[in-house]
């Protein structure tokens, strides 16, 4: 029993060692190359895998990347870097609908499961535009950190769907529902862009029990022209919907009474606001059933409380490795 504690105690005190790719369009398969790679997919499918709790980097060269990339489980731990001046400049895209798809959930342009998966300097896009749900990302992973990315799309560009995940220095773009699920994120130092009148959020969690919900933290929330017509911050996809916008900018398009309940029992939905600014703030106008934060309670949204977890996790700390 001694020799396998010792052997236990050996291979946990051995140096992570990561593991360095490039993608680039410009590069051909070579299967006996291991670490270039043409398309995205081709690294994630055949990349070495780190050892000792290592991280996989796939450092993207500038380009346009028309392919649908899945993240395994199996894939613990991997960063996509792009390489380019802004995340502009690496764009993953693809153009599926539910029409072609058969469903919302068959439509992303990427899908991530793994947890610990990092992104920073990318584009994630879906260009099907107003077909009806049409996923840029899907995301059902714990610890996700998205650094410096744009997420393009109409409807349902983000599906939030399940973990912890933290989305800093971004933009989101979209018009309907285009911020959704039941995963426990915060947006943070983002620019949340409406392209027509619709909703930002439709959150998903099913009971008060959860500990799921969207935090927007220090953000700014900008339009398109809409033509005179207003857009609402949020309507509750399932009855006890939670979300929170906190020290953001409003424009002056948002409605006046801020949320939608879209049939629900607003007793039971939780939707919070606190220290925004911009025209759009007053809450004068607000259903009465608006949660106005105290700052003692904003305190709770912060990344590093809300997202900390049982392992005591940071994501800030954690964002701030990123380049």
């Amino acid at each position: 029993m001694s020799s396998v504690v010792l052997a236990s105690q050996s291979q946990s005190s051995l140096p992570t060692q990561d593991v360095h790719v490039k993608v680039s369009p410009e590069l051909k398969w070579d299967e006996t190359h291991r670490y270039t790679f043409p398309t995205i997919q081709n690294a994630l499918d055949h990349a070495p895998e780190p050892v000792h709790g290592g991280r996989l980097y796939i450092e993207i060269a500038p380009g346009t990347y028309r392919e649908r990339i899945y993240v395994s489980q199996l894939r613990p731990r991997t960063t996509l870097l792009g390489m380019g001046s802004d995340p502009s400049k690496v764009v993953i895209t693809s153009d599926e609908n539910p029409h072609t798809a058969g469903s919302t959930f068959f439509t992303e342009t990427a899908e991530v499961l793994a947890p610990d998966f990092q992104a920073d300097n990318v584009t994630f896009e879906n260009f099907a535009g107003p077909t009806g749900p049409a996923l840029a990302i899907s995301v059902t992973a714990d610890r996700a950190i998205f650094k410096h990315c744009r997420f393009l799309g109409f409807q349902d560009t983000l599906f939030a769907n399940y973990g912890r995940q933290y989305y800093v220095d971004s933009y989101i773009s979209g018009a309907v529902d285009f911020i959704f699920g039941n995963a426990t994120a915060v947006f943070d130092r983002s620019e949340i862009h409406l392209t027509r009148a619709g909703y930002v959020t439709a959150q998903s969690r099913v009971s008060d029990n959860q500990t799921t919900g969207f935090v927007i933290l220090r953000s700014r929330i900008t339009t398109d022209d809409l033509q005179g017509r207003t857009f609402s911050l949020g309507r509750p996809w399932r009855d006890h919907a939670r979300v929170v916008v906190i020290h953001t900018y409003l424009p002056d398009n948002v409605d006046p009474k801020g949320w939608s309940d879209w049939g629900r029992d607003p007793r039971n939905v939780f939707y919070g606001e606190g220290d925004n600014s911009g025209p759009g703030a007053g809450i004068s106008n607000r259903f009465l059933w608006i949660h106005q934060l105290k700052q003692t309670d904003m305190a709770g949204y912060e990344p590093e409380r809300f997202l900390a977890g049982d392992d005591h996790w940071n994501p800030s700390a954690e964002a701030d490795k990123l380049p």
